[in-house]
C-alpha cells in the first residue's frame, strides 16, 4: 500500500495557507483498509477503501479573550486546507470568552518521523494467497456436520499521520494495524454455542508476522472443537466463589471498568447524555483504594506492536508510560492537556481522533496491567472451588461504569486446585472497585498476552478507536457467577 499523495509535504506547505491568529496546527490523516473473510466455504467480497483528510486547529483572540476552533476537510489542496482554515479561525472567533479552559502552551517544537517496522509487510504476499490461506483454515473449522456457521477473516489497516503547527512541530508516524478472526458456531437440539478467536481482541500493529505470533493459522481445530464441547457442557453454576479469568477477559474487564472510569471528560461530565459519567470522582486521586495491592495499572503507548503504540498524541504531545494505579492506589487520570487544564489533576497523552474529521478528545491508548509472580498452573492450584472463564461474549455496565454484568464464551470448573470438566453460558457479575479490590493473584510476565479492541466508542460525534491491553490472567476472590442460556 504506496502512499499515492504526500500527507507530509502538504503539512510542510500548510503555512502559506494558514490564517492570521496566536496559533494554529494541521493533523492529515491517510488511511487504507482491506479485508478479506471466508465465510461458509465461500470467499466474501473484498473490501477496500482509502481516505484522506485534515483537521486544522485555530488558536485565536477576540478582544482579549481567547477561543479554539476546528475546521475539517477532504479537500487536501491549498483552496481546500484554505477554506478549512479560515472556518476554523471563523469558530475560534465564536468561542471565544466560553472555553472552560485553555491547554498551557508546551515548550519547544518536536521534530519526528517514524515508520513502524514489520517483518512481513502485508503487501509481500498476494491477496489471492492470502484468501487460499483463509480457505484453507476455514476448512478445519467445518469438522462436524454440527458445525453451522464457520468464518476466518483479516481486517488490515496501512495508516499515516501528520501532525505540524506554527510552533514549528512536525511529527509524521506511519503503522501497519491488522485484526485476525475466527469463528465457529455449533448447533444441534435447538442449541447453538460459538467459539472464536478472541472476538476482535487479538488485534495488533505490524504485519502478517503477528499471524504466527497469535497461532492463528493452527488454531481452527482448536476453535471448532471446543464449539462443539460447549453443546455438550452443563451451564455455569449459580454461586458465589473465585473467579480465574484468562487474559482475554481481563482485557474487556480492564478496559470497561478501570480505563472508561478514569477518563478525565467523563470525570467532568462531558460524556454524560451519551456515554456516560464515572463513578470515580476529582477528588479521589491520590488517596482511593481502588483494587488489591496486587493491583498495577499503567499507561504506556510505546509498546511495540500493541494496538495503540505512538510516540505523540494527536496534539503533539509526547506519550510517556506511567502508572494510573499503584499498588492499588488511584494515581492519575486518563486526560489529555485539555483535560489537565480543565480539572488540575495529572493526567497523560491521551487526546486522540478517530480520523481526520473528529477533534481529539480523552481515549484509552495502551492500558496494561503489571504482571505478578505466579504460573497459570500456581494460580490454578491456589482454587478449592472456583470458575476459569475464557474469552468476551458480552458485556453490560451502568452509566457510571461501576456495577457490570460479563458473559464469556467457555468456562471450566476448578476443584481441589484442578482444572475440571467445561461449563457453557459462564457469567459473572460485580461492581468495579469492590471487584478489583478482590483481585487476590496475577499470572507472571509469561503469562502475558498482548490485546485490545478495535472499535471503542465514545464523543458526539462518535469515534470508534482502538486501544491496547496487555494483561495476565486474574484470579478474584468470591465473585457471583451464574449460567444463562
Amino acid at each position: 500500500m504506496n502512499s499515492l499523495i504526500s500527507i507530509a509535504e502538504i503539512a510542510r506547505n500548510f503555512a502559506k495557507v494558514a490564517p492570521a491568529c496566536e496559533e494554529w496546527s494541521i493533523r492529515l490523516v491517510r488511511r487504507r483498509n482491506e479485508a478479506l473473510s471466508v465465510t461458509r466455504g465461500t470467499a466474501d467480497p473484498v473490501r477496500r477503501g482509502e481516505d484522506v483528510g485534515a483537521m486544522v486547529t485555530v488558536t485565536a483572540e477576540s478582544g482579549e479573550r481567547i477561543g479554539v476552533g476546528y475546521g475539517a476537510t477532504s479537500d487536501t489542496t491549498p483552496s481546500g486546507l484554505g477554506a478549512a482554515a479560515r472556518e476554523a479561525l471563523a469558530w475560534a472567533r465564536r468561542s471565544a470568552g466560553h472555553l472552560i479552559a485553555v491547554p498551557k502552551p508546551r515548550s519547544g517544537a518536536v521534530q519526528y518521523d517514524h515508520t513502524a517496522s514489520t517483518d512481513i509487510p502485508w503487501d509481500t504476499i498476494a491477496m489471492p494467497a492470502k484468501l487460499d490461506r483463509l480457505h484453507e483454515l476455514a476448512r478445519n473449522l467445518k469438522r462436524d456436520g454440527r458445525i453451522t456457521h464457520w468464518q476466518a477473516s483479516l481486517f488490515y489497516t496501512d495508516e499515516e499521520t501528520v501532525f505540524a503547527s506554527s510552533t514549528g512541530d512536525f511529527i509524521r508516524e506511519s503503522r501497519g494495524i491488522i485484526v485476525p478472526g475466527i469463528e465457529a458456531s455449533a448447533s444441534a437440539k435447538g442449541e447453538t454455542q460459538t467459539r472464536t478467536l478472541g472476538r476482535g481482541g487479538m488485534i495488533r500493529q505490524g504485519g502478517l508476522e503477528q499471524l504466527d505470533q497469535l497461532a492463528f493459522w493452527a488454531a481452527g481445530p482448536r476453535i471448532a472443537e471446543e464449539a462443539l464441547e460447549l453443546l455438550a457442557a452443563p451451564d455455569c453454576p449459580v454461586k458465589t466463589t473465585d473467579l480465574l479469568l484468562a487474559p482475554d477477559q481481563m482485557y474487556i474487564q480492564i478496559h470497561e471498568s478501570i480505563g472508561h472510569p478514569l477518563e478525565l471528560d467523563r470525570i467532568l461530565g462531558d460524556e454524560r447524555n451519551y456515554a456516560g459519567t464515572s463513578f470515580v470522582t476529582p477528588g479521589m486521586f491520590g488517596t482511593y483504594q481502588y483494587g488489591s495491592p496486587l493491583l498495577n495499572v499503567s499507561f504506556d503507548p510505546r509498546v511495540p506492536g500493541e494496538a495503540a503504540n505512538y510516540a505523540y498524541d494527536d496534539t503533539g504531545s509526547e506519550a510517556q508510560a506511567c502508572h494510573l494505579i499503584r499498588n492499588g492506589v488511584l494515581q492519575r487520570g486518563l486526560g489529555g492537556a485539555f483535560s489537565q487544564s480543565r480539572a488540575n489533576i495529572p493526567g497523560v497523552a491521551n487526546a486522540r481522533a478517530c480520523s481526520w474529521n473528529r477533534p481529539p478528545i480523552d481515549r484509552m491508548a495502551n492500558l496494561n496491567i503489571d504482571p505478578g509472580v505466579s504460573t497459570f498452573e500456581e494460580l490454578v492450584s491456589q482454587v478449592e472451588d472456583g470458575i476459569y472463564m475464557e474469552t468476551n461474549n458480552s458485556w453490560s455496565i451502568d452509566d457510571s461504569r461501576n456495577k457490570f454484568q460479563f458473559g464469556c464464551e467457555r468456562g471450566r470448573l476448578i476443584k481441589d486446585g484442578q482444572l475440571g470438566p467445561v461449563v457453557k453460558n459462564p457469567n459473572y457479575r460485580g461492581v468495579s472497585a469492590n471487584f478489583w479490590r478482590s483481585l487476590k493473584g496475577l499470572g507472571n510476565a509469561d503469562t502475558v498476552r498482548v490485546l485490545g479492541t478495535p472499535t471503542c466508542g465514545k464523543g458526539e460525534p462518535n469515534q470508534a478507536i482502538r486501544v491496547g491491553h496487555a494483561t495476565p490472567p486474574g484470579l478474584f476472590a468470591a465473585v457471583q457467577v451464574f449460567g444463562g442460556g
